[in-house]
């Protein structure tokens, strides 16, 4: 999408869509915001690569916030200085990545066990 195309969204249009999509992601006046909680290190490495691999394929990067159990991501246009459709559509292919859930889709794939020596990324029940 050419730079002179994306036009940035006001605070009611982002809290529309926040809303309708009902996703956890929230505003904050300046960035959108989403934090992931995983269960280890070892799966906060693994959700940070991932988000670092779908920015790097949409060419659009957030800010990340790293911790041992969780991975916060701050989504805006900088070039912008503001929320445009590019942090809206990287914010749902996140989420669609990261809360991928092959049990949820009737697949053969069991997905990751509740075991805390192998759970994931936590998810609401």
């Amino acid at each position: 999408m050419s730079e002179d195309k994306i036009t940035t969204f006001n605070e009611d249009e982002i809290k529309k869509w926040i809303n309708d999509n009902n996703n956890g992601w929230s505003f904050d006046g300046k960035w959108i915001r989403k934090t992931y909680k995983t269960h280890s290190w070892k799966a906060t490495l693994m959700v940070v690569n991932a988000i670092g691999h779908l920015a790097e394929l949409a060419w659009h990067h957030p800010d990340l916030v790293v911790s041992y159990a969780f991975v916060e991501v701050k989504l805006m246009n900088h070039a912008k200085k503001g929320i445009t459709q590019l942090d809206l559509d990287l914010a749902k292919k996140i989420d669609e990545f990261i809360l991928w859930n092959p049990v949820e889709e009737n697949l053969s794939l069991d997905g990751t066990p509740d075991d805390p020596r192998f759970a994931y990324v936590k998810r609401k029940k």
